[in-house]
Parts: C-alpha cells; structure tokens; sequence
C-alpha cells in the first residue's frame, strides 16, 4: 500500500486529489510519507492544466502528526540527523505552501500536530463538525516549529499562543472561528462542499488564480508603500494585457463564456 493516492478528476481533468493513505495509523508522518508529499506538491505545481488541488485522507483521522515508530527512530538520533530529519518535514510544508495551484483541505477527521501544519498550508479548508484539532506537541516536551510559521498565520498568534503552550484539543467550530478553518459542514455534505469550492475556482481564470493566490502571499502584511502601489499596478496592468485577461473582459462584455470554461 502506498502512502499516498493521486488522482485528476473534474469536468476536464482540470482538479488533482492528493490523499493520506495510511489509515491504519490514523495517517501519521513517516519519511516515506513525508518524501511522497513533497514530490507530489511540487510535480503537481509544475503541471499548467491543473486548477484546483484537494488534499484528502482516507479513514478517520486526517492527520494524527508523527508516526510513532518514526518517532522512535528519531529518540536516538544525533543533533545533525534531527536537523536533517526536521529540515525534510519543513520541506514539504513549503511544497504545499508554495504551490501555485490552489489547495483545498478536505479534513474528515482529527487533526493532530504536524497535521495541524498541513491544514494550515492549504488555501482553503473545510472540515467535518466532529472534527478536533490539537497542537500536542508540548505533551511530549516537543513543539511546533516546522509548522509553526504555517500555523501563526492561519490561526493567528494570540490562539497561537494559547494553544502552542496548553496543547488542548479545540472544535471545528472554534477552528472556522479562529480563521483556521473555513467552512464546517456535516459529513455527509463534506465531498459537495469541497466540490462546490474547486468547481468555483475552475469557473475563474486559470492565470488569474495563480495570480491571485501568489498577490495574497505577497502583499500580507507588507507596508503600504509607494513601492508596493506601484508593484500592484503593474500586476493588474500586466493580466489586464494577457490574452485571459483580454479574453475574460470580452467575453464579460460579449455575454459569453471564457474560453478557459472550454478546455
């Protein structure tokens, strides 16, 4: 059994899904796992086609953080042999982070430690209502600092601070209200509500997306500066000149479809 399962499906083969396949171990981290990841993400990254990425898992837990027989490799390791370990976790985070398709989480179950990270890099995230959270790495004298960046901005740093330090366990509700979480449904509408979200962002421009995505990245928590005015004027007069961004206006104005809903 592979650790990881990737599919393409949408009306065009336009939306990939990326799914933890480790059930039996609540889809804990593992070198493998780990390794599988950030090929995935960044092969994934590469591919023009793609409009949406859905990052799924299967059984009942998302993510339950590190496995732990991994975890009990990593007790005898050396300080270098943890850096190097680390640094492939911290890796991956950045594949998922830095992919320039737009990644949805689709959380069914709990989501634990290094899980949380993975959460926290998607661009959007719907979850089950049954769904927990927990930051638990101080329960094991640890904590969260690969994912740590991830998790600040998601979550923000004052529910950061509290639950880096308490490692409690929190809702789904409180998740959505913390910023973490976007949309929690009921189970039996997870799968037409993450969907509904990549069929949204399929119907966009597929250039203007990645524009979209990148701009957030960078203009989040910048001054506003002549600099950065300036930097976004170019940015909209640089789509405003592309053939989507030509296409997009005309067809608008034409009351037509964009040629991107085509193909």
């Amino acid at each position: 059994m592979t650790a990881l399962n990737i599919t393409t499906d949408g009306p065009h083969g336009h939306v990939a899904r990326v799914t933890l396949n480790r059930p039996e171990v609540r889809n804990a981290f593992n070198a493998e796992l780990i390794a599988e990841l950030t090929a995935a993400f960044t092969e994934l990254g590469q591919r023009g086609d793609l409009r949406a990425i859905v990052l799924a898992a299967e059984g009942k837990a998302f993510c339950a953080g590190a496995d732990l027989n991994w975890m009990k490799a990593m007790a005898g390791y050396s300080w270098d042999e943890n850096h190097a370990d680390a640094t492939k976790l911290a890796d991956m985070l950045w594949a998922i982070w830095s992919c320039p398709v737009p990644v949805i989480a689709r959380v069914q179950g709990d989501v634990y430690a290094g899980g949380v990270g993975l959460v926290a890099c998607a661009d959007i995230v719907v979850a089950v209502d049954t769904a927990g959270f927990c930051l638990s790495e101080a329960k094991l004298g640890l904590l969260p600092a690969t994912i740590g960046p991830y998790v600040v901005k998601a979550l923000g740093e004052q529910a950061s601070r509290r639950y880096f330090v308490t490692a409690e366990r929190f809702a789904a509700d409180e998740a959505r209200r913390l910023g973490l979480v976007h949309e929690v449904v009921a189970a039996d509408a997870l799968d037409a509500k993450v969907d509904e979200l990549a069929a949204a962002i399929t119907a966009n421009g597929p250039a203007a997306v990645r524009a979209c995505k990148q701009l957030v990245k960078d203009v989040a928590s910048r001054e506003i500066t002549p600099a950065l005015r300036d930097d976004t004027a170019r940015r909209i007069a640089d789509i405003r000149a592309s053939a989507e961004g030509r296409e997009g206006v005309q067809s608008f104005l034409g009351k037509r479809k964009p040629g991107w809903l085509a193909g």
